[in-house]
């Protein structure tokens, strides 16, 4: 699991339950009416911008925010290092017995374009289109996010309209004003959190997690490559390991540069 985003979503909650138990009334912030008016227009007009696969599936991407993330960029030059030192010992084709072991299925996907002899160029461009495509279809599960938290203020301020003109057609009832002053306030306060706290932070988060994606496997594509070409394994690593800002490398992979420099050497 991704506990920063655990955290940041337990934290927030806490700290505004909080805050609301500590000024006291707290079920004063519960309002059936103002729930129905944020969660039920949002999801309604969710389904009307989106087809019924795409929402669903939205929501199964969301899970992804949860977890964390797959694509270990050290592991995978690890790896590309480790499949280098094969090729250039064994040949190209001795990555077809080394592609069972590995779990990535776009790295084994490359690998046996690799093997079946596949031009550098042709090998590219289908594991750039690979990419391009996912980031698309990512896409469309970080807009359904966004605009469900662009909707979530818009029905708040929907729920205080309502309850506004409630509150004005029962001005000679004192008894009435109270509940419809709470639908007015309470739907803003709602719509704002589930855009500011739920539906956008996790629109970021997916947004985030499809860079991360993005960025492993055009280090794959480059360190597959660059094996078809015969790269040096301690040259494919300082390569790969340029795709990595500074201070994310890990500084001694197989103990280090000079130990590896040494075991080239040998």
């Amino acid at each position: 699991m991704d506990l920063a985003t655990i955290i940041g979503l337990a934290a927030g909650v806490i700290l505004i339950l909080s805050s609301i138990v500590i000024g006291g009334a707290p079920l004063a912030f519960v309002d059936i009416p103002s729930v129905l008016i944020v969660v039920g227009g949002v999801t309604a007009v969710t389904f009307i911008m989106f087809p019924m696969r795409t929402v669903m599936g939205a929501v199964k991407v969301a899970v992804k925010a949860f977890k964390e993330d797959t694509w270990n960029l050290d592991e995978i030059i690890d790896q590309m290092v480790s499949l280098s030192r094969l090729a250039r010992t064994n040949g190209i084709l001795a990555l077809e017995d080394a592609e069972k072991e590995i779990t990535n299925p776009f790295l084994k996907k490359g690998i046996q374009l690799a093997v079946d002899g596949n031009e550098e160029e042709l090998i590219r461009f289908i594991m750039a289109t690979d990419v391009s495509f996912t980031q698309q279809r990512h896409a469309i599960g970080q807009k359904v996010f966004k605009q469900m938290g662009a909707m979530g203020p818009a029905f708040g301020m929907i729920g205080t309209l309502i309850g506004l003109v409630q509150m004005l057609r029962s001005l000679d009832d004192p008894s009435s004003i109270g509940p419809s002053m709470a639908v007015a306030l309470l739907t803003t306060l709602y719509g704002a959190l589930i855009a500011n706290l739920v539906c956008l932070p996790i629109a970021n988060k997916l947004e985030y997690r499809s860079r991360e994606e993005a960025l492993a496997k055009q280090v794959i594509t480059e360190g597959i490559i660059s094996i078809m070409q015969g790269a040096n394994p301690k040259v494919l690593k300082d390569k790969l390991e340029a795709f990595v800002a500074p201070g994310m490398r890990k500084e001694k992979r197989d103990g280090g540069s000079g130990g590896e420099a040494a075991g080239e050497a040998a």
